[in-house]
C-alpha cells in the first residue's frame, strides 16, 4: 500500500511508502492547503479533492496523474473543509464565504450552492446514507441540509458563540457538535 500526498509548496515533493517508489511532485502555486479529503475508489482508483487559502479546490486521482483531474473555482473566500459524501458521488466543501457548496465527486464540475449561513462556515459533515449534510458556522448554528433539493431540513441555534465542529453518528439519529462557547451538543436528527 502506498500513500502519496499533495503538497503545498511551489515544488512539493512526497514519496511513497516503500521502497523503489515514484517521487511525486505537485505543483500547488503559491498556496497552502487548507483541507484535504480521499473518496473512495472509482474503478479501483482513489479521488483525493484538497482546498486552499486561495478558495481554490483541485480533485486529483493519484494513482493515474500526477496533474489534477479539475480545478474547482467558485468560493470567493478560504476553503475550511472538504468532504466526500459516502457514497463519493458529491464533494461538499465549506468556505469563510459563508457558503456551502456541493460538486460532483468524480467530474469536480459545481453542483449547487447552500445559502442559510449569515456567517463564515467551518465544517461539513454527510450522513452515511449521503442523504443529509450538516454544516457549523462562526454564526453559531448549525443547519442540516437535505441534498436532494438544496434545502434547509433543519436549523439548530443552540450554541452561544461560533461552532467549529460537526458530525453524524453512524446510525443517522444524532448530529454532535462542539464550538467556542466550550459546550457539546447532541442533537435528534
Amino acid at each position: 500500500m502506498h500513500f502519496p500526498t499533495v503538497s503545498s509548496a511551489i515544488e512539493g515533493r512526497c514519496h511513497e511508502g516503500h521502497e523503489g517508489a515514484e517521487e511525486l511532485s505537485r505543483k500547488a502555486k503559491e498556496r497552502y492547503l487548507s483541507t484535504l479529503a480521499i473518496g473512495g475508489a472509482q474503478g479501483g482508483m482513489e479521488r483525493l479533492v484538497s482546498g486552499s487559502d486561495d478558495a481554490t479546490m483541485f480533485l486529483w486521482k493519484p494513482e493515474d496523474s500526477k496533474k489534477p483531474v479539475a480545478r474547482m473555482t467558485g468560493h470567493q473566500k478560504p476553503v475550511n473543509e472538504v468532504k466526500f459524501s459516502p457514497d463519493t458521488r458529491l464533494i461538499a466543501s465549506a468556505s469563510f464565504d459563508k457558503f456551502v457548496k456541493l460538486w460532483d465527486g468524480f467530474s469536480g464540475a459545481f453542483v449547487a450552492t447552500l445559502r442559510g449561513h449569515v456567517n463564515m462556515v467551518y465544517q461539513v459533515s454527510w450522513s452515511a446514507d449521503s442523504r443529509l449534510l450538516v454544516s457549523g458556522s462562526k454564526d453559531s448554528t448549525l443547519k442540516v441540509w437535505k441534498v436532494q433539493d438544496k434545502s434547509i431540513l433543519g436549523d439548530l441555534p443552540g450554541h452561544a458563540d461560533e461552532v467549529f465542529a460537526v458530525d453524524w453518528s453512524p446510525d443517522g439519529q444524532r448530529v454532535v457538535s462542539g464550538g467556542k462557547d466550550k459546550v457539546l451538543k447532541i442533537w435528534r436528527a
